[in-house]
């Protein structure tokens, strides 16, 4: 089991590292993903801050979907955090999947982050 936490975090490290290469001061839209919820915040690294942040937790999104790990969902937490960013006047973004396959919810929710207003 520690196996495969190491390389969960090698591989996130990874992620991290190459997008730290190719953000040029832009903030970091960062997804997690659980087994039951997604969420999504929007991170300046520079003063190491969350700017937005957006989740299916929240008692609104709880209450609108059925469950918090469908596809759907995770559109709808992508369209919510780039309503939110464009309110605080942030446009472009850099997308951390953090580790994650770029397939399905994660998929998703960029889909309705780019729907939303978000560059990246």
């Amino acid at each position: 089991m520690a196996k495969d936490n190491q390389s969960s975090e090698r591989r996130k490290a990874r992620v991290r590292r190459s997008i730290r290469a190719r953000a040029y001061g832009k903030p970091r839209l960062s997804v997690f993903r659980s087994s039951k919820q997604i969420y999504a915040q929007i991170i300046d690294d520079a003063q190491g801050v969350t700017v937005v942040a957006a989740s299916s937790v929240e008692k609104v999104q709880r209450d609108a979907m059925k469950n918090g790990a469908t596809v759907d969902a995770a559109k709808t937490i992508g369209k919510l955090i780039a309503e939110r960013a464009v309110a605080k006047g942030i446009k472009d973004v850099v997308f951390d999947r953090g580790g994650y396959i770029y397939h399905g919810r994660v998929k998703a929710l960029a889909d309705g982050a780019r729907e939303g207003g978000l560059n990246f």
